[in-house]
């Protein structure tokens, strides 16, 4: 195999190891978002059940008020029936008595179903509670993870970009400036193996001539059909005899 296929094989392999980092790198950013989406969904959700609890509890109170104004109209119209002496009078205010009590145990009824109703929502608080705690919980330790994985993403990446330089100098001119035009839009194959007379690119089948050039090792041999940069090996040999 020539030098500088082996070079620039060597320089393919670092820069595909460069996009891996930062392709893991990238990906730490909607992790880390939906870990902080997660925990904020579930305290929105106890906030919910909490809201609800306090809505309950302000219906009750309200009921609770208008039951103690329905006595107190009772109280009322007692004392008027005690001081009134017309039997008209005395009936329309026993009326008004009886209409009151009977809103009495309407209110009492809904009251009471409205206590049902704020025990399930207090014991969904609770259990909202306990979620939205384990949530976070869980939450804070995978961003402690994502947030160490960043840092050695970083010094890896950091560490493979610096000796990129030189991988790339060792190339040589002409082998680099094809491999970086190629790069461009090939992505991270840009050399690839002869594969049963076929390009490891595009899997289009080479000429004869294409596969005895690169089987000959005298310069670097380009695909004619994706201009990707060819090489050959005793392995692609075997493979191909077999």
């Amino acid at each position: 195999m020539l030098e500088v296929i082996e070079k620039l094989l060597i320089l393919q392999d670092r820069d595909r190891r460069i996009l891996g980092l930062q392709r893991e790198l990238e990906s730490l950013g909607p992790q880390h978002r939906a870990l902080l989406a997660k925990a904020d969904k579930a305290q929105a959700g106890l906030e919910d059940a909490r809201q609800k609890t306090r809505h309950l509890e302000s219906e009750r109170k309200k009921l609770e008020l208008e039951v103690n104004a329905r006595q107190e109209q009772i109280d009322r119209y007692s004392l008027q029936q005690f001081q009134t002496k017309k039997n008209e009078e005395y009936r329309a205010l026993t009326h008004e008595i009886d209409l009151c009590k009977a809103e009495i145990v309407k209110l009492e009824d809904r009251e009471l179903e409205i206590m049902e109703q704020a025990e399930a929502a207090h014991k969904a608080v609770s259990d909202a509670t306990a979620q939205t705690e384990t949530t976070k919980q869980d939450s804070a330790r995978q961003l402690a993870d994502i947030a160490a994985r960043e840092d050695t993403l970083k010094k890896h990446l950091a560490e493979a970009i610096d000796g990129r330089a030189d991988l790339a100098e060792s190339a040589g001119d002409t082998g680099l400036a094809i491999y970086e035009r190629l790069r461009k839009s090939k992505g991270d194959r840009v050399l690839v193996g002869v594969e049963h007379g076929a390009c490891g690119g595009c899997h289009m089948k080479l000429p004869a001539q294409i596969v005895l050039a690169c089987r000959g090792d005298q310069s670097i041999v380009t695909c004619p059909n994706c201009a990707r940069i060819l090489y050959y090996t005793r392995e692609m040999d075997m493979a191909v005899s077999e």
